[in-house]
């Protein structure tokens, strides 16, 4: 089990989400970020607004995807 916070996954907030995978903890990450969305959190709003940006160059969503897992993967296992 490995812990990411919101904000170490391109949100604003501390939350903690712990995952065996790096695909799980993008799951717990996105159920989080529609939570906030529904919630219309402004910080959570904001950083959707950088990630949606993001997406608009595959590339650039690919590379960002890679540095995330590759900062999953050098995480100690809680």
């Amino acid at each position: 089990m490995k812990t990411m916070t919101c904000k170490q996954l391109g949100g604003s907030c501390e939350q903690k989400f712990q995952a065996e995978t790096f695909d799980e903890m993008s799951e717990l990450s996105k159920k989080h970020g529609t939570e906030m969305f529904l919630k219309k959190d402004e910080a959570h709003l904001k950083a959707m607004e950088k990630m949606k940006a993001l997406m608009q160059s595959k590339e650039d969503m690919q590379k960002w995807f890679e540095t995330k897992r590759k900062e999953f993967d050098s995480l100690p296992h809680d």
